[in-house]
């Protein structure tokens, strides 16, 4: 199969898809139907936006097919409101039940989370998904030693995060590295990807939005991020793959407590240039 075909039946010449092409590989004169430019091979990001767009369905991509592109349900679009209250009643969760989370259901999370955009839709970001309690118990252990170490080294910084506060709740027997969650997702990537620390963060966030809409709460790991990239002793505690980097990471479970209102925030600081 080449590169795309058109349902010259179906087509309407519109030149939308041409149009919409972030690599700019559709070509489309008067009178013909889309078609590649020379390289469109190489070029071709796989974005998918030539199937998603076209209005009458006659575009079909080699390796995204429109029947494996389900068309929108307009029956599911959500208002400005529900929008609104969506994102505004998001709360980090830091209470979990001690209830597991099911692997089917943390393969859906993160299959919706890998439609978070990335540069050039490099698609770089890896998973890992850990839930066993001793090994998530270690690695907050090593978390906390690594407070220690800044509090000695970098005691100013260190004084700034509460790490000394948090050390001693540690100590207390409070795990406040994971909270008590009962998985914790790391986003990872090659070292050499220079687009992926934004893409982690991008997809963590679609991750966390996600979380909601499946009934569980989430909160992002930044104790253990930040130990995960600075210290070695948990750079090599940490189960990823040679070449790869920890990128975030986020407590995932069934949250304690239900929310009811929809607390302030502070007013934007908007320069505007228009």
């Amino acid at each position: 199969m080449n590169l795309f075909e058109v349902n010259e039946d179906t087509c309407n010449q519109d030149g939308i898809c041409a149009a919409v092409c972030p690599a700019g590989i559709i070509d489309i004169q008067k009178g013909a139907y889309p078609a590649p430019v020379d390289g469109a091979e190489e070029i071709c990001i796989e974005c998918g936006h030539c199937v998603a767009v076209c209005p009458t369905a006659s575009f079909s991509h080699r390796d995204m097919p429109k029947e494996k592109c389900p068309p929108l349900n307009p029956d599911l679009n959500i208002s400005l409101e529900q929008c609104e209250q969506f994102l505004r009643s998001r709360r980090s969760t830091r209470r979990y039940r001690k209830r597991p989370v099911s692997q089917e259901l943390l393969s859906k999370l993160i299959r919706l989370a890998r439609y978070a955009p990335t540069g050039h839709n490099s698609q770089g970001v890896a998973w890992l998904v850990m839930g066993d309690r001793d090994e998530l118990n270690r690695l907050a252990g090593v978390t906390v030693d690594w407070m220690r170490w800044m509090l000695k080294n970098a005691p100013e910084f260190a004084q700034s995060l509460h790490m000394g506060r948090t050390i001693r709740r540690w100590e207390e027997g409070k795990d406040i590295v994971f909270r008590g969650a009962p998985v914790v997702i790391v986003a990872h990537a090659a070292k050499h990807d220079l687009q992926a620390q934004t893409s982690c963060t991008i997809a963590l966030s679609y991750l966390e939005l996600a979380a909601a809409g499946l009934g569980l709460g989430s909160c992002w790991a930044g104790y253990f991020n930040a130990a995960a990239n600075n210290f070695p002793p948990m750079m090599e505690a940490l189960p990823l793959p040679d070449g790869h980097q920890c990128r975030g990471a986020m407590m995932v479970g069934y949250p304690t407590y239900t929310y009811h209102r929809l607390p302030l925030r502070k007013p934007p600081e908007i320069t505007w240039r228009l």
